[in-house]
């Protein structure tokens, strides 16, 4: 056998081995690939092989990467390579060339004769996002000729909070189990891991939290910490960084065996947990002494204090500045970081539950550490469909924030309903306060480029199990992959990244592609329109957060008669407008200049109230729900006239889900509609 037949038969085995992972099988598409299918595209582009110029675990993985996709990508195997020896060689460079962290550049060029591709970073991880981007550029169709790219991350620490119990079970979750499987670690470690942490590097997310807000103690014991150990091991050349939801009673005596697990019990020896006890305090600092001895790359701890039955500071008549601040403390050597929940209610400060956070953490501006960040969710309330933006994130002016989006559908359909976050999580980055002046948008602050405080934090609630395509909806990868790319740049439009991940997840077929994105576009206003339309919110069942039950909470989320519906924010009401600043102060205030998204959660408006579209309010409210289940009924028609131009088992999977959300929607506006008829005495046209 001749030389060349030798390695046309290497070429080809190596082809073969590339392409079973990289190639539909004839059972059809179940999704487990995600965003990597890495399936052939009609791309005119020559790639023969792959250098990395300095070896890494990051960058080994980064070639291999590239490998695999490329050679799936073009129909033709692509090497690793050891010298720029021809064209179409991708080449690897470590910089300097001074880029943040993260930051990579991507090059077309000609060198000693030969045209390449270079990508090259001042850090490891940032060739690895590079790689990421260049597979996509090739994916999505892009041209490459003459590229030119410098790309850097706008938020330094790009989050997923996973609500995963170590029992096995998880909160909000709609996909199965948890992905971690607790039982069998440290031992066996599940491949499923990589495939995970190779989806978040591919959007640039660099940070995951493993286990629920809702925390149990036992994750800071020996056996559990050694299990962690594990996964930060397979994340860490992915660029991932591990953190953990830990209890606040974590220092106290664990409960007796006669008793039930509770919340409030520990895994230490102590009777209390007062954050200015000084045995409390060194038990935490030896506890973050274990933590890094096994991960040096520790991130820090999450932590949900004094709400919703979680212990807290408040039981010792301390602050929730004593609290994040003891934790701090303990972190601070190994540069750790604290992130200290900010979502508290019901603890009788205001009888408007929408104004507790701001009422508790507003006043502690400036006590926190510089290593302690305030995490906040993006509204007043509690990931409703539609909420304004939370008011701390501009009374928070010395204290270091995290925003907190949720990717889950916890109120928006669970996994069934079709629902494009996308266009939620860019309209709250863009939200502007208007204060100090134009511009003060979540995302500048967030950022760091309103109160000049770094590093800059994004957090999702992640929606992802071990169900077989990840998340219990195909479409709902899609919240996924936005949160990701809007994290790392949250000047891109939703437009483009579902575009992106159309292109990248379903088809290249234009017509195709125009019609996912049309139903992707409007899915959230639907769902919006469907469930609470005009700053209505909490209309749904308490039991799962999913169907309507607006007759139980009346009275409470929302006030309800023969004269009108809403809930009085104003200055003539609870006054919750004040705690926005001018002008967004007056605008929420006025009936003239209010965004009508938000009528309702800031006024109790009458059933006659004449509307922008000339509509009175009552009929506006039945135009809206209706809207929005005429959209569902209209994206079941554009996904039927795609039969047979996509998958056949994702065609099949989400027609069955949308014959589904058509009954829901039908259901929210059957139920709401008639439930408010029966106080304002009108017709439902």
């Amino acid at each position: 056998m001749t030389f060349t037949s030798r390695i046309a038969i290497l070429r080809g085995a190596q082809l073969a081995a590339i392409f079973l992972v990289s190639l539909p099988t004839c059972r059809g598409d179940d999704g487990y690939r995600l965003w990597l299918k890495y399936d052939r595209v009609a791309a005119a582009v020559n790639i023969q092989g792959v250098l990395a110029e300095s070896s890494s675990p990051t960058i080994d993985k980064a070639q291999a990467e590239l490998v695999r996709g490329l050679s799936g990508l073009l129909g033709h195997a692509v090497l690793r390579v050891k010298a720029l020896d021809r064209d179409g060689i991708v080449v690897l460079k470590k910089g300097p060339f001074g880029l943040k962290k993260g930051g990579y550049q991507i090059r077309f060029r000609t060198y000693t004769g030969h045209r390449m591709f270079l990508i090259s970073a001042d850090e490891d991880v940032g060739i690895l996002y590079g790689a990421f981007h260049f597979l996509r550029l090739v994916q999505t169709g892009q041209s490459l000729d003459s590229f030119d790219l410098r790309d850097e991350p706008r938020i330094d620490i790009r989050m997923l909070d996973h609500w995963d119990n170590l029992d096995g079970s998880n909160e909000r979750g709609y996909a199965g189990k948890p992905l971690w499987k607790w039982d069998q670690l440290p031992e066996t470690l599940d491949p499923r891991y990589e495939d995970y942490a190779r989806a978040d590097a591919s959007i640039g997310i660099n940070a995951a939290v493993l286990n629920n807000v809702n925390s149990d103690s036992r994750i800071l014991r020996a056996d559990y910490l050694k299990k962690v150990a594990r996964l930060a091991d397979v994340f860490r050349p992915y660029g991932i960084t591990v953190y953990l939801a830990v209890s606040f009673a974590s220092p106290l005596k664990p409960p007796g065996p006669e008793q039930k697990r509770k919340r409030s019990g520990g895994i230490g020896t102590l009777d209390t947990a007062d954050p200015l006890n000084p045995e409390v305090r060194q038990w935490w600092k030896s506890k973050a002494k274990e933590i890094y001895a096994l991960i040096p790359d520790f991130g820090g701890f999450l932590v949900k204090a004094n709400s919703e039955g979680m212990p807290g500071p408040q039981e010792y008549h301390r602050t929730h500045a004593d609290g994040a601040n003891m934790l701090a403390e303990a972190l601070k050597p190994y540069g750790g970081r604290v992130l200290w929940r900010a979502f508290v209610y019901g603890s009788k400060v205001d009888p408007d539950r929408a104004k507790d956070a701001n009422i508790e953490f507003a006043r502690l501006d400036g006590q926190f550490a510089d290593n302690a960040f305030i995490q906040i969710k993006n509204g007043p309330i509690d990931f409703q469909p539609r909420e304004p933006l939370s008011p701390l994130f501009v009374n928070l002016k010395k204290t270091r924030m995290v925003l907190e989006l949720q990717i889950t559908q916890e109120y928006l359909g669970h996994a069934s309903d079709l629902v494009y976050l996308g266009t939620q999580f860019k309209e709250y980055l863009g939200f502007d306060f208007g204060c100090p002046g134009p511009g003060t948008t979540v995302a500048a602050i967030i950022e760091g480029k309103v109160w000049g405080l770094r590093p800059s934090i994004i957090a999702g609630v992640a929606n992802t199990g071990s169900d077989r395509n990840w998340t219990g909806h195909e479409f709902a990868q899609a919240n996924w992959f936005a949160f990701g790319r809007l994290a790392w740049d949250p000047g891109l439009s939703p437009e483009s990244i579902a575009d992106d991940w159309i292109r990248m997840t379903l088809s290249h077929d234009e017509p195709v592609v125009g019609t996912i994105k049309s139903m992707m576009m409007g899915s959230w206003e639907a769902a919006v329109n469907y469930q609470e339309p005009l700053g209505l919110l909490h209309l749904m069942r308490a039991s799962d957060h999913y169907g309507p039950a607006p007759a139980s909470r009346v009275n409470k989320y929302f006030f309800m008669d023969a004269e009108g519906i809403g809930y009085e924010r104003s200055t003539g009401g609870s006054d919750m407008v004040s705690q926005y600043c001018s002008p967004l102060s007056d605008e929420y205030d006025s009936l003239q200049a209010y965004p009508e998204k938000y009528l309702l959660f800031f006024h109790k408006i009458p059933w006659d109230f004449r509307m922008a579209s000339g509509r009175t309010l009552w009929d506006e409210l039945c135009w809206r729900y209706d809207s929005g289940v005429g959209y569902v009924r209209q994206m079941r028609k554009q996904w039927d006239s795609l039969k047979g131009r996509i998958d056949p088992d994702i065609q099949v999977q989400v027609s069955e889900k949308l014959e589904a959300q058509e009954a829901h929607a039908k259901d929210w506006r059957n139920t709401c509609l008639g439930f408010f008829a029966t106080a304002s005495r009108r017709p439902i046209p």
